[in-house]
């Protein structure tokens, strides 16, 4: 297997679906692929179309509460515990297709970690959602703070008034 192809299963997460690997061994793979420095990084840079954008405080902050002693553990945990979310999935969909709460999704389209497909099964079980695609990846806020305030704003002012 290329490098590429495994970090890719490492970060999509779909290095679980490996049956060559004990759950206990892919959670330690993906943990150290993310512990590496410079993963921190990619998943602010990654979709990004202008990087300049980017405060690199933010990832480095970031590395040094990660790379706490200990937080490998912690961060396994947390990974492991993924898992759990699926089977809980029809109870979130039940909830929100009986109450249909008002909701806005602002995504960025170009995230590599939750891609823009999964705001799809929210229109399907919500009747009042608004999702806004951002051009950028996975720290939304980061590159496209001011647009997703004014989307919240104009959601609530709209919500607010009816």
């Amino acid at each position: 297997m290329k490098q590429t192809d495994f970090r890719k299963l490492l970060i999509t997460g779909q290095i679980f679906t490996q049956e060559k690997y004990c759950c206990a061994t892919k959670v330690r793979l993906w943990v150290g692929c993310f512990r590496q420095f410079g993963q921190t990084r990619w998943q602010y840079e990654n979709g990004v179309k202008d990087p300049s954008l980017l405060d690199p405080t933010t990832w480095l902050v970031d590395e040094v509460g990660l790379d706490r002693p200990g937080n490998s553990e912690v961060q396994m945990d947390l990974f492991l515990s993924y898992g759990t979310n699926v089977p809980l999935y029809p109870k979130f969909q039940e909830f929100f297709r009986k109450y249909h709460p008002p909701s806005l999704i602002v995504w960025g389209k170009n995230d590599f970690i939750f891609p823009a497909a999964g705001t799809a099964p929210y229109a399907r079980d919500l009747k009042d959602v608004e999702t806004h695609l951002l051009d950028t990846g996975h720290f939304a806020l980061e590159t496209h703070c001011d647009e997703t305030a004014e989307h919240m704003e104009r959601f609530l002012l709209r919500r607010l008034s009816a």
